[in-house]
């Protein structure tokens, strides 16, 4: 794809995910706390709504609207569309769980990957109505404000900081994961579990995250995040202390700024030899 072919397409990308992303999330705003139909989709317990449904309908419209011939995997509607280099992953309701409960914390994730790398991530955190963007190389944005989650020249002990916990819906109690959860509450000020992984990516953002562990948790929510973090100037690293790039079916990762990812890679270490 030509260079200036590929701009406008990122920047069309942008502006299409931030208007499928605000309508969503305002529809489930505008829902929340009244009446929705509620089921368990899954063995595991993990809950849909008429909203989800509903929010992920005007998403898929927006974008077939504007990117026809794209690819978009759906967190409720699964694959549609013809594969090819260009592929979006719609979450249209991060945090249904506490959504159902009437808890405010859930927004809307959408990423558009180019050849399974990331390159337009957004998350519309539906309640506070904050809009995080980023375009891969060109930085990361709140309502248009520049992000700066890099935390150079930080240097504190993990006691002192608070790190978010994700984890998959088929890790359950794995013996593993809770050596590391243990570890992290701990080693941490405080392990943050908000069940809205996109939110706890914005967080790390916008800088009042110091820091995540994600243990083998893939899915339509996770990479917008990612990238928003990463275009921040957070370092997301995998356990093996690698660079987190593309596409991962089972990632288990560490993020966070200044030396919190050297700390927290030396927790997942201590947590898989004991």
């Amino acid at each position: 794809m030509e260079r200036l072919e590929r701009e406008e397409k990122l920047r069309r990308a942008k502006q299409v995910a931030t208007a499928a992303a605000e309508a969503a999330g305002r529809y489930a705003k505008e829902r929340f706390l009244t009446t929705y139909d509620v089921t368990e989709k899954d063995e595991h317990g993990d809950l849909v709504t008429d909203v989800d449904v509903e929010a992920e309908r005007l998403i898929l419209e927006t974008i077939r609207a504007s990117f026809p011939h794209d690819a978009i995997r759906s967190e409720e509607t699964g694959w549609s569309g013809v594969e090819g280099d260009w592929l979006w992953l719609v979450d249209p309701l991060d945090g249904t769980n506490n959504f159902a409960i009437g808890l405010p914390a859930f927004g809307v994730a959408i990423t558009l990957l180019y050849r399974k790398e990331p390159v337009v991530g957004v998350v519309y955190e539906s309640v506070t109505e904050r809009m995080y963007a980023a375009v891969a190389g060109q930085g990361a944005t709140c309502n248009g404000v520049p992000l700066d989650a890099s935390g150079a020249g930080t240097v504190k002990p993990l006691r002192n900081r608070t790190v978010g916990w994700i984890q998959g819906h088929r890790v359950q109690k794995e013996p593993g994961a809770m050596r590391l959860k243990s570890l992290l509450d701990e080693s941490c000020k405080r392990a943050l579990r908000l069940w809205a992984p996109a939110l706890l990516w914005t967080m790390l953002a916008r800088g009042q995250l110091d820091g995540i562990v994600l243990y083998d948790s893939e899915g339509d929510d996770l990479y917008a995040g990612v990238l928003i973090a990463k275009e921040a100037g957070a370092a997301v690293l995998r356990f093996d202390g690698t660079p987190f790039d593309g596409m991962d079916e089972s990632p288990y990762l560490v993020a966070g700024r200044g030396d919190v990812p050297e700390q927290l890679l030396r927790l997942a270490k201590d947590a898989s030899s004991a």
